[in-house]
């Protein structure tokens, strides 16, 4: 048994700020996205995936996840991050699973729409849809928000995944998964991240409601709520200071690793959560979003 406190970095000294939207290459501490350590189990035999910011963070730990299950998987992404979308896309193709890489910017409808077109052309079936990507927004009080990059942050983080899951409802079968990312601030709010907590508290709200209209088609319908993980996202919005000590603050005393959130993503996609929907699964390292 490892102890959960120490099994992963508990700081990341003098990590530097990046501009958006943040690339694994430029990361002084990298992250682990079970590249080693995840074994497969054959429970996505056969299916196909598309997750939206698959290049990157949680999305590549899930790509990894997925194609070791038996999956082929589609990954969007902007394209200024083709380069963690490749090295993603060589880990995929590792586990003897086609990749295919869908560069272009979510908050544009029709991009929405031909992701799923893509992916559904390249691979003849969606089994599973992993709305991933964000664009996380920080502020100091309301009236550092910017309009703009509020609107820009429901685009990304609400709009787009109606869209997809629009989208790729329509070629589901009976068994199908559509898995959401939420995140610990839905709950928690923290005052500095009031624009991406009301997104987030909007894709908790939405996950229930597509679970219950999506069910009659035997469509599962879940979400993952992440608390502080380490990826490209954190060098964005925080100071060095902030990035040193990300999740000392958990009971567990450190941020997550996006490898510790792959598992629940191949639960919620695999027939071992044949009977969960409407769900927020928590990897918070212990804080509580009940």
């Amino acid at each position: 048994m490892t102890d959960p406190r120490t099994s992963q970095p508990t700081r990341f000294p003098d990590e530097p700020q990046q501009p958006r939207p943040g690339l694994t290459e430029d990361m002084r501490t990298k992250p682990d996205h079970g590249e080693i350590s995840y074994v497969g189990k054959g429970l996505l035999s056969g299916k196909v995936a598309l997750i939206t910011g698959g290049d990157s963070g949680i999305g590549r730990a899930v790509a990894i996840a997925y194609a070791r299950e038996g999956a082929d998987v589609a990954i969007s992404f902007l394209a200024e991050e083709q380069v963690d979308a490749e090295e993603t896309s060589a880990w995929v193709e590792k586990a003897g699973r086609r990749c295919l890489l869908l560069p272009g910017d979510i908050r544009d409808r029709d991009h929405c729409v031909a992701l799923v077109d893509s992916t559904v052309a390249e691979f003849g079936g969606i089994d599973i849809l992993v709305n991933n990507a964000a664009a996380q927004t920080m502020n100091e009080g309301l009236d550092s928000i910017d309009d703009d990059e509020m609107q820009g942050a429901f685009a990304a983080n609400v709009f787009a995944m109606i869209r997809l899951a629009k989208a790729a409802a329509r070629h589901m079968k009976p068994g199908s998964a559509i898995v959401n990312t939420t995140s610990e601030q839905a709950k928690i709010a923290s005052k500095s991240m009031i624009v991406y907590a009301a997104t987030k508290g909007a894709i908790s709200s939405l996950t229930v409601g597509l679970s219950n209209l999506l069910a009659g088609d035997g469509i599962r319908v879940n979400a993952v709520a992440p608390g502080p993980v380490w990826t490209p996202i954190q060098p964005i919005a925080k100071s060095s200071d902030e990035l040193e000590t990300l999740g000392q603050d958990t009971p567990l005393g450190r941020a997550g690793q996006p490898a510790e959130l792959a598992p629940a993503y191949v639960l919620l996609a695999s027939s071992e959560g044949s009977y969960m929907s409407g769900n927020i699964v928590a990897v918070t390292g212990g804080v509580p979003v009940s």
